[in-house]
């Protein structure tokens, strides 16, 4: 059976998706979000290497506190760098009836059909809809999460939609409608959620010796979030 690289383990996660979940937040992420709260996960080679079979004897034990909406939730770091992994992990959840659900931001290798057939939901993580605004925000790409989102079009998997406002970036009334506009043309959206920015993560980028991108960029009100919540809800609808 396939070993993923693992960094945590949350037995009882009640923010990854519906329900009480088991979390595993997987090694390895190409990203470099100047928000970023887990910076240790970064690097593929870190974390624990556990085997599928060591996960499910795991989740079997869990299993009679997931009722009828929970299950397990792969995170990251970024999971669809261990895509092998992960979908020998969700494709046996499947035949115990363990809801599955994916944790990313979309930014992995491409061949998603296998693993998006086995995932019951994915929970999407807009950095921005701005191939620009994308790239200076994460250093990544544009496209390779347009791929796996039209991928996610293509298999019509449940979506949640995640997007964290971050002051002076991603926090303005024109960047919510933008946002708005970008999520109405994705089928399949169940759910939209916008996050306030903070900096709990701060800690870990000293310990590493990394420099904290935004260092001087203050927690979000959460306040404004709640009416920039609004805001995009109603975008939307």
């Amino acid at each position: 059976m396939q070993r993923g690289k693992i960094h945590s383990i949350e037995s009882m996660g009640l923010v990854d998706g519906p329900g009480i979940r088991s979390v595993l937040f997987l090694q390895g992420c190409g990203l470099r979000c100047k928000y970023c709260h887990n910076p240790d996960t970064w690097q593929l080679h870190g974390g624990k290497e556990i085997g599928v079979d060591e996960i499910m004897k795991k989740l079997r034990r869990f299993q009679p506190y997931f009722g009828d909406t929970g299950g397990v939730t792969c995170s990251g770091g970024e999971p669809l760098l261990q895509i092998e992994f992960v979908t020998e992990l969700f494709r046996e959840c499947k035949k115990e009836n363990i809801s599955t659900c994916l944790d990313t931001a979309g930014y992995g290798f491409g061949n998603y059909q296998e693993l998006l057939e086995v995932t019951d939901l994915v929970l999407f993580d807009v950095k921005h809809y701005l191939a620009e605004e994308y790239t200076a925000l994460t250093g990544g790409d544009f496209s390779v999460t347009t791929e796996f989102l039209n991928a996610v079009r293509k298999s019509q998997t449940s979506l949640w939609i995640r997007h964290v406002v971050v002051p002076n970036i991603t926090d303005s009334e024109a960047h919510i409608k933008g946002l708005g506009g970008y999520i109405k043309a994705i089928p399949n959206v169940e759910r939209v959620e916008l996050l306030p920015y903070h900096t709990l993560g701060m800690e870990k980028y000293s310990v590493m010796g990394v420099d904290y991108p935004l260092k001087d960029t203050p927690p979000m009100c959460k306040e404004k979030t709640k009416q920039l919540q609004k805001l995009i809800l109603d975008s939307i609808s």
